[in-house]
């Protein structure tokens, strides 16, 4: 896998701890995710082998990964942390030049120390990112008040608004596992906004229509990550040469959500009638680093499905050329502990 700083921050918005291995089994990059569950330090090019917190049975699982070409999971396993033991899955998966290693914490860290330490890494990526979004942020601010255009003026708030979401994301950069902000939210007002930045960037030929159901009532969500769930799922459609969109709400009833049955559950779906989803990435589609594309980064849809998660819901799709449907079913009502 190519060292791409675009790849990498991608990498960095996940709550999962992910990292990248060269073809030594040397970490290459780790997201804040696992570097915070694990409170690792100075593990930038040390083989896995030498973390603290990896057993031997980890540490041979890149190298069975790429021998025999498969993704690997370890169910349940327990590690010795900084702070405290961690239970947790972990996956590793084949790359070209490497392997990716998944880890999904099962249970939070019992140790007071790991939480409020953020290392100077960090501090600098949140300055790094901040910074030029505030600058961008007053631009457009000056830009919004000198302009008479509407539709100018539209667009200046919408980078507005996009730089204050962008900076909300840079601070959870900061605290990742941190509570979302649960609010009710409306799902047209999602799509809407989505579809209205997707219009900004995308070439005009490309047609979004709208097929909604108004009688669908708010759920309780963070609004945020639902905008980045949508955006990521339109981009993913326009990126797929196709020439339609089209979004549609509806409400479900019985649907089957983490093997449990939901009396109502909302569904959006982004129906494109792009080129489909290759053969070769159906099964692991949702799987970070993994693109129908060439120059995809693989993070969308694994990013996407993460967030429906967090919302007790998921992202399913079903796809042929010229008609690819992909589709999120949140339940109504939710329990977010």
């Amino acid at each position: 896998m190519p060292a791409d700083a675009d790849v990498f921050g991608l990498i960095d918005q996940l709550s999962t701890g992910v990292a990248v291995l060269d073809d030594r089994d040397a970490l290459v990059h780790a997201n804040p995710a696992l570097i915070e569950a694990t409170g690792m330090s100075g593990w930038r090019d040390r083989p896995l082998a030498t973390l603290d917190f990896v057993t031997h049975d980890l540490a041979v699982l890149p190298e069975r990964a790429r021998r025999e070409g498969i993704r690997i999971a370890l169910r349940g396993i327990e590690l010795r942390t900084a702070g405290a033991a961690l239970r947790c899955d972990i996956a590793v998966s084949p790359l070209a030049d490497g392997a990716l290693l998944e880890l999904h914490a099962l249970a939070p860290h019992e140790s007071a120390g790991l939480s409020p330490r953020i290392s100077q890494s960090l501090r600098g990526l949140a300055h790094e990112i901040k910074n030029p979004l505030a600058g961008l942020r007053g631009a457009a601010q000056l830009l919004q008040r000198r302009i008479a255009d509407p539709d100018l003026q539209r667009l200046a708030a919408m980078v507005i608004a996009e730089a204050d979401r962008l900076a909300h994301l840079a601070d959870r950069f900061l605290r990742p596992g941190g509570k979302p902000h649960l609010s009710a939210v409306n799902l047209h007002e999602v799509a809407e906004r989505a579809r209205a930045l997707i219009t900004a960037e995308a070439d005009p030929a490309l047609h979004l229509h709208r097929d909604y159901d108004p009688s669908l009532p708010p759920f309780r969500g963070d609004a945020d990550r639902m905008l980045q769930l949508a955006l990521n799922l339109l981009r993913n459609a326009a990126q797929a040469s196709a020439h339609s969109i089209t979004l549609r709400t509806r409400a479900e009833h019985g649907a089957i959500l983490g093997g449990q049955p939901v009396r109502v559950a909302l569904r959006m779906d982004i129906i494109d009638d792009g080129a489909g989803v290759p053969d070769a990435v159906r099964d692991t589609l949702f799987l970070p680093l993994v693109s129908g594309r060439d120059e995809g980064t693989g993070l969308g849809l694994a990013v996407a499905q993460e967030i429906a998660q967090e919302h007790g819901g998921q992202i399913t799709y079903r796809s042929r050329p010229g008609h690819t449907v992909f589709s999120l079913l949140v339940p109504l009502e939710q329990n977010h502990g």
